[in-house]
């Protein structure tokens, strides 16, 4: 009988790290948002996972996904598969963006460090957030990849120039220009769970901090939270924007009254690409193109802003229609497969951004968590590249996909 279970059955080596053991039984990104939802206080996942108000765009840019269907032709060589494209006139391996998180280190001690080594190894553009808890300087001596800086045009246009320049010294190569947020959007998620930027100390916050001791002695353990690339140079040399002046700091600098002209601005005080982020109607993209920008990344903020806004993949055909022959059209929000990127490229997108993916991820599993997810990623475009018979990213047009019947074309 022995010999019999020998010859069908092997025993698992016990593995005796515990994130190493905690990741082996993720199987997706859906897997490492539960872990991460187990894993980090109520108050800390919320403001990762939620969205605003009600949370319905939240939700329809992952169902939009769903929605939209393969075409695939079979009998065809797929023995080598290229999955590089040209983004912003650069070469990259395959058509994915990190996209721009603020306040990483609520989730990992290490925070952007962690994304941008995980993105360098991974040879995946990273962008940077203007509300990163890493600076500039110390986000470019760790990633020698391609980079991107997202900033707003804030109050203190100074400010703003010496943070563009600093970008440029440090050696990133586009900026994107976030555009949906005249006024923060509502997160009732938030609200209800009594999350603030600062944390607020409270006896629930403390039950909450103790039910999660991993993640508490972490945060415990690392350097105080600074903002500290969205300061001054002088004042990142003293420590940054500690986590206390965050929230009035913010409020005080975003800049209701942004027009088309401080685009203009904004070109005049960089040389490199420029990508806006936020375009959410076909109009806008056509004013983006006559403004001269490089790309633009049809975005709903992740659905963080605006309650009902339209979900970003129902707009990247209509939009790449518009201006695709004039302008790098991207698109974020809902990305959670290699198959969503083949999706999103079909309709017309040269790349897609991912955000929570990786933020689940790195909440789930720190660094080695976002190394996973990013290899899914790439396993997952490159598998479904070759399931639908195509050897090359050009090979990936509208006649690969289709939207379900019942569905708005």
């Amino acid at each position: 009988m022995l010999e019999t279970l020998r010859s069908v059955m092997r025993f698992r080596k016990f593995e005796t790290d515990p994130v190493a053991r905690r990741l082996a039984r993720c199987a997706s990104v859906d897997d490492l948002r539960a872990l991460a939802k187990r894993r980090l206080p109520r108050g800390v996942f919320g403001y990762i996972d939620g969205a605003a108000e009600d949370e319905r765009t939240g939700g329809r840019n992952r169902d939009a996904y769903h929605r939209l269907e393969f075409r695939p032709r079979v009998l065809r060589d797929v023995t080598s598969i290229d999955m590089s494209t040209t983004l912003l006139g650069r070469r990259v391996k395959m058509p994915l963006v990190l996209a721009p998180t603020g306040f990483s280190r609520i989730a990992d001690s290490q925070g952007e460090l962690a994304v941008a080594r995980a993105a360098a190894r991974a040879g995946i553009t990273y962008s940077l957030s203007t509300l990163g808890t890493r600076s500039i300087e110390e986000v470019a001596a760790v990633n020698d990849g391609p980079k991107w800086f997202q900033v707003y045009v804030w109050k203190d246009r100074g400010l703003v120039r010496e943070l563009i320049s600093r970008a440029a010294d440090a050696g990133f190569e586009a900026l994107l220009l976030t555009v949906d947020v005249p006024v923060l959007g509502r997160r009732e998620r938030d609200v209800r769970l009594g999350f603030t930027l600062p944390p607020q100390l409270g006896l629930d916050t403390i039950l909450d901090g103790i039910r999660h001791p991993g993640w508490t002695w972490d945060f415990l353990r690392s350097d105080p939270i600074v903002f500290s690339s969205a300061i001054s140079r002088d004042a990142g040399s003293s420590g940054g924007v500690d986590a206390m002046g965050l929230a009035e700091y913010v409020n005080e600098q975003f800049d209701p009254c942004l027009t088309w002209k401080d685009v203009d601005w904004l070109r005049s005080a960089w040389n490199g690409p420029i990508v806006i982020k936020g375009v959410q109607t076909v109009e806008d993209a056509v004013l983006s193109a006559e403004a001269g920008v490089e790309g633009i990344v049809i975005s709903n903020h992740g659905g963080r802003q605006l309650d009902d806004a339209p979900p970003t993949l129902e707009l990247v055909g209509p939009v790449a229609d518009a201006v695709g022959d004039r302008l790098d059209v991207m698109c974020d929000g809902g990305v959670r497969r290699g198959s969503d990127i083949a999706k999103a490229v079909a309709l017309g997108a040269k790349a897609c951004l991912a955000g929570r993916a990786y933020f689940y991820a790195l909440g789930a599993g720190g660094e080695r968590g976002v190394d996973l997810v990013l290899s899914w990623l790439e396993d997952g475009f490159r598998r479904t590249m070759a399931l639908l018979g195509a050897t090359s990213v050009a090979e990936l047009g509208p006649e690969t996909v289709r939207w379900r019947s019942r569905d708005r074309r």
